[in-house]
């Protein structure tokens, strides 16, 4: 008998005006010791299937039609009681974000102590004795003190550990892991993955993992449900689903995947999926705003150099110096990029990529070494219109487009704020046709200037995010982590854009990721990042093919395997373009 059976399975959220259908007709199985993996964009309606199972559907969504057996035993009609007692016991819940599935008053002991002595009839010693058990066997070290810490002493990789451990406290029959992996590093997803194909062959739990990372299927999924705007289009084994897939949603899907195997020029236009989005528009930028000729400096040698650049963080002050302690974020680091090229900086959280971002922009003092910027000192700028002007230059599009953006303005003030702050336009008419002509080139329109943040999808707002850079009409963009909350589709359009902004613009990036695929898709050299150092620089084909450091080789094997997505597929999908 099968752990996990949905049937005909359609979920309503009742509004106002009218009903939206979020999942429809969803049929799935899942037995003991299995992984089925259901995957798709967001809003394709995998996590509502999730949480319909587990009985957490937001207000006021419903199960509207359908049935969802446990062991045979139908469950959506359970009283809120009754799935109280059920949620946790039976079922089991690894959530996206660990740090705020925790609570962070809380010790890890009293979480785990508290959940296990809810479901199961244990004392507190006992319950605390099996606490220390859950803690060591999901692998964290030292678990009898580690147990006392609060959430925020643990990394993101051993939170996300302390948060399968809570899964695991009553010895649940079904886990359900929604995007489990999507904030981690590689390495220390490829550990979480590890981990979670264990407990299904140990514990004989069967486990529900949602996600829109094909790698993370083809990873560890016996089974895959693909999901398109709240219905099952494919489901089979992952095997024959990801080799040979039959709806072209899924084929969409995968040609869209990155590959870390072999470089593109261009990212496979798939209408598929861009027919339901936002399609990347090509404009000839000639007689626009971005087609002006600069005044850059010419310069002969590297656009930017940076030479034996240092930064430490004040961790504990004291009035005394020799008291005082420091944590040094980047060492010694030395690298050029060429006026034109991308060059990739790659590693783990922690590795000093983003902090070397701030230093370049300015946003850090550096505590030592030298930053060169067309051939100018950066760290030697004192007047606030050198400061300026150079800064103009340079701008930086950052990972969550939400957070960077003013929620309280509309689209065209956000994207005429620096144009109006460097004084690059003579008047507001003049501004207003500026910033008509950035929202058309990167794909949204400028009827759109009109609306709010909140009212675009993650991959519109980027493209926000991308047209208030040009805004300036930089020489140099810093991408920090650009595309790693989105799906694969519109990660593919958006570094699809990114191509094409560099080549018409001749722009010169930094480009800066710990998902390996995209960095050898879109830059020409690479350096390898791990605690503030630089392990190695190499171009992009012989850092893939014939890597030198220890830790680079060890960060390319730990990256999912794509060899059961079909090449031959793929290859058809960009002939047919």
């Amino acid at each position: 008998m099968s752990v996990l059976d949905i049937h005909d399975l359609k979920v309503e959220f009742p509004g106002r005006k009218s009903t939206f259908v979020a999942v429809e007709g969803v049929n799935l199985s899942l037995e003991a010791g299995k992984i089925l993996g259901v995957v798709g964009e967001s809003g394709a309606g995998k996590s509502t299937v999730g949480n319909a199972v587990i009985g957490l559907l937001q207000e006021p969504g419903r199960v509207a039609e359908g049935e969802i057996f446990l062991h045979g035993k139908r469950i959506d009609n359970l009283t809120a009681k009754q799935m109280r007692i059920l949620r946790g016991r039976k079922i089991g819940m690894i959530f996206q974000d660990p740090l705020t599935s925790l609570d962070p008053l809380q010790t890890v002991e009293s979480q785990l102590v508290e959940t296990i002595r809810t479901h199961l009839p244990l004392s507190s010693k006992e319950a605390r004795a099996r606490a220390i058990e859950l803690i060591d066997s999901v692998g964290i070290p030292d678990s009898e003190e580690r147990i006392k810490q609060y959430p925020h002493q643990f990394s993101g990789g051993m939170r996300q550990r302390v948060v399968i451990a809570l899964a695991l406290c009553a010895e649940p029959e079904l886990i359900i892991a929604d995007e489990p992996t999507t904030a981690l590093d590689v390495s220390i997803q490829a550990q979480i993955l590890e981990l979670m194909k264990e407990l299904c062959e140990k514990r004989n739990v069967a486990m529900l993992v949602i996600t829109h990372d094909m790698g993370v299927i083809a990873d560890i999924t016996d089974h895959v449900a693909v999901m398109y705007q709240g219905k099952l289009v494919e489901y089979g084994e992952t095997t024959q689903v990801l080799g040979t897939p039959q709806h072209p949603y899924t084929q969409s899907l995968i040609s869209a995947v990155p590959r870390p195997d072999v470089r593109i020029d261009r990212f496979p236009s798939v209408d598929y999926i861009e027919k339901a989005g936002t399609p990347t528009k090509h404009i000839d930028i000639s007689t626009h705003w971005l087609g002006k000729a600069r005044n850059d400096v010419k310069i002969t040698g590297p656009l930017l150099q940076i030479k034996d650049l240092e930064m430490q963080f004040e961790t504990h002050g004291s009035i005394f110096p020799s008291q005082r302690r420091y944590f040094k974020a980047v060492k010694k680091v030395s690298f050029d990029i060429e006026e034109g090229e991308t060059f990739g900086l790659v590693g783990e959280s922690g590795s000093g990529k983003s902090t070397i971002a701030r230093l370049v922009t300015g946003l850090y003092h550096p505590s030592g070494g030298s930053i060169l910027f067309a051939g100018q000192e950066l760290t030697s700028l004192k007047d606030r219109r050198e400061v300026l002007a150079m800064r103009r230059q340079m701008q930086m599009i950052f990972q969550d487009p939400f957070s960077s953006l003013n929620a309280r303005m509309r689209v065209r003030d956000i994207i005429a704020e620096p144009i109006k702050f460097h004084k690059l336009a003579s008047s507001n008419t003049e501004v207003r046709q500026i910033v008509a002509d950035l929202l058309d080139h990167v794909g949204l329109g400028a009827a759109s200037g009109e609306k709010f943040p909140h009212e675009f999808s993650g991959g519109q707002r980027q493209r926000i995010s991308i047209a208030r850079a040009l805004a300036t009409r930089p020489r140099f963009l810093i991408c920090d982590e650009p595309t790693s909350a989105l799906d694969v589709s519109i990660q593919a359009q958006i570094l699809n854009l990114l191509k094409d902004l560099q080549e018409e613009l001749g722009l010169t990036m930094l480009f800066i990721s710990h998902d390996l695929a995209v960095i050898r898709q879109m830059c020409n050299r690479i350096g390898v990042m791990r605690n503030g150092e630089l392990c190695e620089v190499a171009g992009c084909d012989a850092l893939y093919e014939t890597p030198q450091h220890d830790y680079t080789q060890q960060l390319l094997s730990l990256m999912p395997s794509m060899e059961l997505l079909s090449r031959a597929n793929i290859q058809e999908l960009e002939a047919g373009r």
